[in-house]
């Protein structure tokens, strides 16, 4: 039985199951792209930017938590590439936050608010859903799994967000919470980015020391 161990030494993350840990992917991956229609439709209904951006982002997290299928038990300088992948993946979501935001701020204009709180109460509860799952296994893969949760993460506070943006938006009338909040996605995408970047990093450099130990 193919089994993954923790690549940096924590001894609260035992062997796995590759097969298992598969099989939580996959249901992540199935989950974002189930709501991935649901939300890309509210988010034209309400016209709000963030949500465009967060359901884009149901669809990156699909193909994120696909990849990762595909990889997991790969030798650890192919997951360390990998890896280094998935971080250029997690800046989609940025981009397109970024491309509305800068097509918008000449004249902001504020979604529709009931719409907008629905698709995020929704969302809230389908990547609480799938950070729960992946909490039990992301120390296992390495920086592919850490890239799955951590979308899932920040998912959910981009949710939250969405529905204070969403009162915000209530109370004043402006569009420019909207874009302000599609830029606080950009950052948050950067950030995780940067985070499976470093962990692949050190994939890549262990797979270096290994081969050398070999040699």
């Amino acid at each position: 039985m193919t089994r993954v161990t923790d690549d940096h030494g924590d001894p609260a993350a035992g062997p796995l199951d590759v097969a298992h840990l598969r099989l939580v992917v996959l249901l992540v991956a199935l989950l974002n792209l189930g709501y991935f229609g649901v939300e890309l439709t509210l988010a034209l209904v309400s016209g709000s930017v963030s949500l465009l951006a967060d359901s884009a982002d149901f669809l990156e997290d699909t193909a994120v938590n696909l990849l990762v299928v595909l990889a997991l038990g790969w030798p650890l300088a192919q997951r360390a590439a990998m890896g280094k992948a998935m971080a250029a993946v997690l800046l989609a979501p940025a981009a397109v936050a970024g491309w509305q935001a800068v097509q918008r701020l000449g004249d902001p204009v504020a979604p529709r608010v009931v719409p907008l709180v629905l698709a995020s109460l929704g969302a809230i509860a389908v990547n609480g859903t799938c950070a729960w799952l992946l909490a039990r296994v992301h120390r296992h893969g390495g920086s592919l799994s850490r890239a799955a949760f951590l979308s899932a993460r920040n998912d959910v506070l981009v949710g939250v967000a969405i529905i204070v943006m969403g009162g915000v938006t209530a109370a004043t009338g402006s569009g420019w919470p909207d874009l302000v909040l599609g830029l606080a996605i950009v950052a948050l995408a950067v950030i995780a980015a940067r985070e499976v970047w470093e962990v692949s990093e050190e994939e890549r450099l262990a797979a270096r020391a290994i081969a050398g130990d070999v040699g």
